[in-house]
C-alpha cells in the first residue's frame, strides 16, 4: 500500500527527487534573464525616443545615417564638457546605488541573518556592477581633464573619447532599475536559503582539496540556516522556517549522492568539528561511534531540526509538523543498509514527542504521532517489521508519559494511531500484527488512574472496540477474542457507554479544522453491523445511554 503523499505542499520541493547532482541556487537563471530583458527594453525605448526627437528637431539623424560620419561631425569641445558633467552624474548615481543597497542589505541582515551581507559582497554581479560605475566615473574624469578639442592625426579610431564614455554612461543608467530588482531578489530569504545550502554542498565537494576548512564551512552554513529559521519564527515568518527545513533535507539527499566519493577522513568526528556546540558535550564514546559510522552531518542537521521544533512549540505548530514530515521522509529515503539513519530519525522523533510533552503542546504532539505512525506503515510496507514494532512501543511509552503529565488526550491519540497501524499491518498480512496488538492492549495501563480520569482511558477502550469491529469485518476472530479478554474486566456500564458512543457518532471528520481531520469516535458504515456482535460477547450489558456528547471532548 503506498504511503500518503505529503510532498506536494512542501515549499521549495524538488519535483524530481531522483535527480543527479546538486540543486543549483534558484534565482540565478530566470531572474537574471528577466533583468537582462528589462535592460534591453529600456535601451531600445531610449533609442526610439532619441530617433523620434531627432526627427522632430530635423536633426537629420536616421537609421540610414553612418554613425562614424555622425560622430565626426559632433562638436568635440561641447562633447568633452558633457563627458565632464557625466562624471558628476555617475558619481551621484553611484552614491544613490550604494545608499539604497546598503539600507536594503542591512535591513535584511538584521531581520534574517548577518550572512546576507557576506553573500552580497561575494556575489560577482554586485562586484561587476559597482566596479563598472566606478570605472565609468574615473574614465569620464580623466577624459574631461586630459583630452583637448582637437583630434590627433595619429588617432586609430577618432572620437573614441566621446562614444566610449557615452556608451558606459548609457549602460550605467539603463542597468540601474534591473540592478535594484536584482538586489531585492538577492536579499530575499528564500534565495539566501538556497545560496547557503548550495555553499554547504559545494564545501562538501571541495573537501578533498580544502580539508578541515571545508568541514568548518559546512558547519557555518548549517548554523546560518538554523539562525535564519530561528529569526523567522520570531517574526512569524513560518514559510521561511519551512524552507530552511526543506533546504536541510535537500542537503542531506545531495550529500548521500556524494557520500561514496568522499575520503574516510571527512566522516571522522575530530579536530575543530568535535568542538562544535552540537558535539562538544557529546560523550567521547558517542563521538567515536559517530566517527566510525560517519553520521555527524545527519546528527548536525537533525539537531537543528530539534532546535527549530522546540522554538515552534505553542506558536508555529505547522512548522513543527513540517519538521516531522521531513524527518519521516529522511528516514525512508536514506540509503541505509545498516539502518543507522533510520534509527537516528527514530531518536529524534522521540525527542520531538518529549519536547512537545514537556512544552505541554498537545496539538503538536498529536501531529507528530500522525507522522510517526505513517513512518511505521512505510516500514511495514517495505518489510522492516522489527523497526515498526519498535515505533509502536515508543508511541505507547510516550502516550503513558503524557497521561502522567496530565495530557490525557494524548494517550487516546496513541491508541487511535496504533489502531490504524494494526489495521494497516493486518491488511498487509504482516508478521508484526500480533506484536503490535500486544503493545496496543498495554496502552491503557499507566499508573492506576484516579476515578475522575477514567473517561480518558474509556477513550482508549473505545478505540480497542473499534479495532475489534474492524478485525471482525475481516473475519479475524482470534485477535478479536484477545481484545475481548482484555476488556472482560471492564464494568458493564462502561462497556455500554462505549457501545452507545460508537453507535451514535456519525461524523466521519472532526467538526473543527485540524490537519489530521479525523474523528476518533467514528466507525465506518461497513463495520457498524459488527458492533453488536463484538459487545454480545460480554453478556449482561445494561441498556446503553448515549454517553457524553462527543463534542465535549477537547482535542
Amino acid at each position: 500500500m503506498p504511503a500518503p503523499n505529503t510532498e506536494s505542499s512542501d515549499p521549495l520541493r524538488d519535483p524530481n527527487p531522483n535527480r543527479s547532482g546538486p540543486t543549483p541556487p534558484a534565482g540565478s537563471g530566470p531572474r537574471r534573464s528577466s533583468a537582462g530583458l528589462a535592460a534591453g527594453a529600456l535601451l531600445i525605448t531610449a533609442a526610439l525616443l532619441y530617433l523620434l526627437v531627432s526627427w522632430l528637431e530635423g536633426f537629420g539623424f536616421s537609421l540610414e545615417t553612418n554613425p562614424t560620419r555622425w560622430l565626426a561631425g559632433v562638436d568635440r569641445g561641447a562633447a568633452l564638457d558633457a563627458v565632464g558633467s557625466a562624471a558628476e552624474v555617475v558619481s551621484a548615481l553611484l552614491a544613490i546605488v550604494i545608499t539604497v543597497v546598503a539600507i536594503v542589505v542591512e535591513l535584511a541582515a538584521t531581520r534574517y541573518t548577518h550572512r546576507i551581507t557576506e553573500l552580497f559582497i561575494r556575489e560577482p554581479i554586485n562586484i561587476i556592477v559597482l566596479s563598472f560605475f566606478v570605472l565609468t566615473t574615473v574614465l569620464c574624469l580623466w577624459i574631461a581633464a586630459t583630452f583637448g578639442s582637437e583630434i590627433s592625426p595619429a588617432a586609430l579610431l577618432p572620437q573614441t573619447a566621446l562614444w566610449l564614455p557615452l556608451l558606459m554612461l548609457t549602460t550605467c543608467l539603463v542597468i540601474l532599475l534591473p540592478y535594484f530588482a536584482f538586489v531585492f531578489a538577492f536579499v530575499s530569504p528564500l534565495n539566501t536559503i538556497r545560496r547557503l545550502k548550495a555553499q554547504a554542498l559545494a564545501s562538501i565537494g571541495r573537501y578533498a582539496k580544502r580539508g578541515e576548512t571545508a568541514r568548518l564551512e559546512i558547519l557555518e552554513a548549517i548554523e546560518e540556516l538554523a539562525d535564519l529559521a530561528r529569526g523567522s519564527l520570531q517574526h512569524k515568518d513560518r514559510t521561511i522556517a519551512m524552507a530552511v527545513a526543506e533546504a536541510f533535507s535537500d542537503l542531506l539527499r545531495d550529500f548521500w549522492q556524494l557520500r561514496e566519493e568522499l575520503p574516510e577522513s571527512f566522516f571522522a568526528l575530530d579536530g575543530a568539528l568535535a568542538r562544535d556546540p552540537d558535539f562538544v558535550a557529546v560523550d567521547p564514546s558517542v563521538r567515536r561511534e559517530l566517527g566510525r559510522r560517519g553520521g555527524w552531518l545527519e546528527v548536525k542537521v537533525l539537531r537543528q531540526y530539534l532546535e527549530i521544533f522546540s522554538n515552534s512549540l505553542g506558536q508555529a505548530r505547522d512548522v513543527g509538523s513540517f519538521l516531522a514530515i521531513k524527518t519521516r521522509q529522511l528516514a525512508t529515503e536514506a540509503d541505509d543498509t545498516e539502518y543507522e539513519t533510520l534509527n537516528l530519525c527514530l531518536k529524534f522523533f522521540n525527542s520531538y514527542l518529549r519536547a512537545a510533552i514537556n512544552g505541554r503542546d498537545l496539538r503538536l504532539a498529536y501531529y507528530v504521532l500522525d507522522q510517526y505512525r505513517q513512518l511505521a506503515e512505510e516500514l511495514i510496507a517495505r518489510g522492516d517489521f522489527e523497526e515498526a514494532v519498535e515505533i509502536a512501543n515508543f508511541m505507547r511509552y510516550y502516550g503513558q508519559i503524557a497521561y502522567n503529565a496530565d495530557l490525557k488526550f494524548l494517550i487516546e491519540t496513541v491508541a487511535y494511531d496504533l489502531f490504524r497501524l494494526i489495521e494497516f499491518s493486518e491488511q498487509e498480512e504482516s508478521p508484526a500484527t500480533d506484536a503490535l496488538l500486544a503493545i496496543f492492549l498495554e496502552v491503557d495501563r499507566p499508573e492506576e488512574p484516579a476515578t475522575g480520569d477514567e473517561d480518558r482511558l474509556l477513550g482508549v477502550r473505545r478505540v480497542q472496540a473499534q479495532l475489534a469491529t474492524a478485525l471482525l469485518a475481516r473475519g479475524d476472530t482470534d485477535r478479536v477474542r484477545r481484545i475481548q479478554e482484555d476488556m472482560a474486566q471492564e464494568r458493564p456500564e462502561r462497556l455500554a457507554r462505549i457501545r452507545a458512543e460508537l453507535a451514535g457518532d456519525n461524523h466521519p471528520s472532526y467538526w473543527e479544522f485540524t490537519d489530521r481531520g479525523v474523528n476518533f469516535a467514528y466507525m465506518p458504515p461497513e463495520q457498524r453491523p459488527y458492533l453488536e456482535e463484538f459487545f454480545s460477547g460480554f453478556g449482561g450489558l445494561p441498556p446503553g445511554d448515549t454517553g457524553p456528547n462527543p463534542t465535549d471532548r477537547p482535542v
